[in-house]
């Protein structure tokens, strides 16, 4: 059984969870009618799906252990980028932020000697260290292109294989 502070903590990672979700969608929608980012779009909109699969495994696991899942509601995302290269620096910040908020609830069930929870969230770390190898790089590559219309395009190209290197 959750204790009231962790299933509060819980509750809250599924409001970044799904602010995250609502956040790459926006990316994504942005991505899509910007010319030739065809790659991109698909990168934000995988990333979408995939948070909101974060935060349904999280509402899951409240649940299952006694708690009860709170539905957020969201704040409007961010709508608009000045360029994909802020976009994409948007994206590591925000991975950054998860990570210390996963950190945070591995704290707490450390604290509480909540042990399944704890073994839970390991996914979740390990979910955020890919994450954050994923963005950083995206970053990199977007560093290194500059203005290069042509390496912009080979980004655009190859962006949905990164996350298998």
């Amino acid at each position: 059984m959750l204790s009231q502070r962790m299933q509060e903590a819980l509750n809250r990672q599924v409001v970044m969870e799904a602010q995250s979700s609502q956040a790459y969608l926006a990316m994504g929608s942005w991505a899509e009618i910007q010319p030739g980012l065809k790659g991109v779009t698909k990168f934000f909109f995988k990333h979408s799906d995939e948070e909101r699969f974060h935060m349904l495994k999280l509402i899951h696991y409240i649940n299952e252990r006694g708690g009860f899942a709170i539905i957020p509601a969201l704040a409007q995302p961010v709508l608009t980028f000045v360029s994909l290269k802020k976009a994409f620096e948007e994206l590591f910040a925000h991975e950054v932020k998860v990570s210390e908020s996963i950190n945070d609830l591995v704290d707490i069930a450390l604290e509480e000697k909540d042990y399944a929870t704890h073994n839970f969230l390991q996914w979740y770390v390990n979910e955020q260290i890919e994450e954050e190898r994923v963005a950083r790089e995206c970053n990199d590559k977007l560093e290194l292109i500059g203005d290069d219309k042509s390496g912009l395009y080979l980004f655009d190209r190859d962006i949905m294989t990164m996350e298998q290197e």
